[in-house]
């Protein structure tokens, strides 16, 4: 049951981040800026946590995860601000939870995993899902498609990172808080370094450090509470509970956005078929 409220907690910060990203992008457009100091926040935090804990933060098996976190979040957050600028805070959730369906399709093609029954209902629930988006008529005023195309290729990468995280963590003997440290480090040197090669990065580190704070905090809690749901259940019961960020994402934006981001019935429908199809997905592995 513990696992079962850590999970929930996952998804409410998930759907959180992409709101407060988004947020964070009105008030300073500097995708690069804002994903450094979402990643080095969210490192202090779980660091701390991890250290505060007993984990054991300096083993050297660890190193896998810190590679890992190079791609995911790292590069990918670059990807993850620049959906949410163009394609809105609720239609890229909705495609970004569509991760558990390119995780499932990733473990059949390249770690042979059997094809069930609701891995094929719950792939033609997804796909209904974001067909049906892509017809929507109310969008956004500044919606733009490529935002969407973006938010799908972040679904692959978090697609790829449960099955190597997953892979790779059944051969090591470290504790979940300390692979959740190592990942958000990966992810907080890669973002520093894009954002240190270009001109005047200090400067907009500094403008951008309010504005992304709290988005920063919301991901070092979110993977905290991920880590500790998978440390105490299977993942076939946490991913599909992690995947309501969709319909978390969707409920803030309707609360915080306003009008700015109009929610339309259509796309509480979507959510739901692809929450549903995720649930499925999730109960074929």
């Amino acid at each position: 049951m513990t696992g079962v409220l850590f999970a929930c907690v996952a998804g409410m910060f998930l759907g959180a981040l992409n709101i407060t990203t988004r947020r964070g992008l009105a008030r300073v457009r500097d995708v690069d800026a804002g994903a450094a100091v979402i990643a080095i926040v969210a490192f202090a935090l779980v660091a701390t946590t991890s250290v505060a804990s007993g984990s054991n933060v300096l083993s050297g098996g660890l190193w896998p995860f810190l590679l890992l976190g190079f791609l995911v979040p790292g590069l990918s957050q670059l990807l993850v601000g620049r959906a949410l600028e163009a394609a809105g805070a609720s239609r890229a959730g909705v495609l970004f939870g569509m991760a558990p369906l390119f995780s499932a399709l990733i473990a059949i093609v390249a770690f042979g995993e059997s094809l069930r029954w609701p891995l094929v209902a719950g792939t033609l629930l997804v796909v209904a899902g974001g067909a049906s988006l892509a017809w929507e008529r109310e969008r956004p005023a500044d919606f733009r498609a490529h935002g969407a195309v973006l938010a799908v290729i972040v679904a692959v990468g978090f697609g790829l990172r449960d099955n190597l995280a997953r892979d790779v963590g059944e051969h090591v003997s470290t504790d979940v808080l300390a692979q959740a440290t190592a990942i958000t480090l990966g992810a907080s040197i890669v973002l520093l370094a894009n954002l240190l090669r270009r001109p005047r990065a200090l400067p907009r580190l500094r403008a951008t450090a309010v504005p992304f704070a709290g988005s920063g905090i919301v991901t070092g809690l979110g993977q905290v509470a991920l880590f500790e749901a998978l440390d105490r259940g299977r993942v076939t019961v946490i991913a599909p509970l992690v995947g309501t960020g969709v319909l978390w994402t969707v409920v803030f934006a309707a609360v915080f956005l306003g009008r700015s981001e109009p929610v339309s019935r259509r796309l509480i429908v979507v959510a739901l078929l692809v929450v549903a199809g995720g649930a499925l997905i999730g109960a074929s592995q």
